[in-house]
C-alpha cells in the first residue's frame, strides 16, 4: 500500500470515528434534563441541560466536586459531574412527558467527599411506585471522583408508565424522579437527562479506572487542606472521546523510514 493510501485510510477513519460520534449526538431526542445543583450546561453531545428548577427550594446545591478532576468522561463534561443537589431528607423532579413512546432516563452520579464505601447509601423511585435503584453507593461502583450512570428504561402507554413489567399512572402530565433517605447519609443527585428511545440509543461513559492501592487521607483531613482534594481516588483516564494522532501517525512514519533505504537500494542497482 502506498504511503499517500495509507494515509488516506488513517484520515477516512478518523472522519468515520468522528461521523460516528456526530450523527450520535445529532439523533438524541432529548426531552428533559437538569443539571443538579449548578447553572445550564451543554454537554459534548449537544445536550442541554437546564438549571436547577430547585434552586433555593429544596436541599443544597453544592459545588464541593470543583476540587476533583472527575474521571470517565469528556473533559468538557467536567461541571456537569461536580454540581450536585443532596437533602437531608427524600426530595425529587417532576419531569414533563406527554407522549407514547420508550424512553431512558439518565440519572448521572459522582461521589466526590467520601473516602470509602458504605458512607452513603440510598434509592431511586420513579413515578412513585417504582423502585428502580437499590442501595445506591456511588462509592463502592466506582470510587472517588469518578462518574457513574444509572440508564432506567420505561415505557409511556395511554396516561400509564410501564417499568419492569409494573405500570403506574400519570397524573398532570408529568412523571417525578426520586432520590430516598437511607440509613447512610443524605441522598443525592448529579444530572438527569430523559431520552425518548432506547438504551442503546444512549451515550455511555468509558472504562472504570483501575482502583488505587490506597485513598490518600481522610474526610477530615480533605476538609482542612481543599488541596489533597483535588486529586482523583484513581489515575485520571485517557479521554475516550479522542484519538491520541501521534500514536496513529508512529507506523506511517516508520514504514517510511524503512522504505526510504530500499528505495535507495533499488535505484543503485
Amino acid at each position: 500500500m502506498k504511503i499517500h493510501e495509507i494515509l488516506t485510510v488513517k484520515y477516512v477513519f478518523l472522519l468515520l470515528v468522528f461521523f460516528e460520534y456526530i450523527t450520535q449526538a445529532l439523533c438524541l431526542e432529548v426531552i428533559y434534563a437538569i443539571n443538579a445543583g449548578g447553572e445550564t450546561f451543554t454537554d459534548s453531545f449537544g445536550i442541554k441541560y437546564i438549571r436547577d428548577p430547585l434552586m433555593g427550594k429544596v436541599g443544597t446545591a453544592s459545588d464541593y466536586g470543583k476540587q476533583l478532576i472527575i474521571g470517565r468522561i469528556n473533559p468538557a463534561d467536567q461541571a456537569l459531574y461536580q454540581t450536585e443537589r443532596y437533602h437531608h431528607s427524600t426530595f425529587g423532579y417532576d419531569i414533563p412527558i406527554s407522549e407514547d413512546g420508550k424512553y431512558v432516563m439518565i440519572l448521572k452520579f459522582c461521589e466526590v467527599y467520601f473516602n470509602s464505601p458504605n458512607m452513603k447509601v440510598f434509592d431511586v423511585v420513579l413515578n412513585g411506585d417504582h423502585t428502580v435503584v437499590t442501595d445506591l453507593d456511588i462509592f463502592e461502583k466506582v470510587g472517588r471522583g469518578v462518574a457513574y450512570n444509572e440508564y432506567i428504561p420505561f415505557t409511556i402507554q395511554k396516561g400509564k408508565l410501564m417499568y419492569n413489567n409494573e405500570e403506574s399512572d400519570i397524573l398532570g402530565g408529568k412523571i417525578r424522579v426520586e432520590f430516598i433517605k437511607g440509613y447512610r447519609d443524605n441522598p443525592k443527585i448529579n444530572a438527569i437527562a430523559v431520552i425518548k428511545g432506547v438504551i442503546d440509543d444512549v451515550p455511555k461513559l468509558g472504562p472504570i479506572p483501575p482502583e488505587p492501592d490506597e485513598y490518600h487521607g481522610n474526610q477530615e483531613d480533605e476538609e482542612e487542606s481543599p488541596i489533597k482534594a483535588r486529586h482523583p481516588s484513581g489515575p485520571r483516564t485517557p479521554d475516550p472521546y479522542s484519538i491520541d494522532d501521534s500514536s496513529i501517525m508512529l507506523p506511517v512514519f516508520v514504514a517510511i523510514g524503512a522504505f526510504i533505504p530500499l528505495l535507495f537500494c533499488l535505484c543503485k542497482l
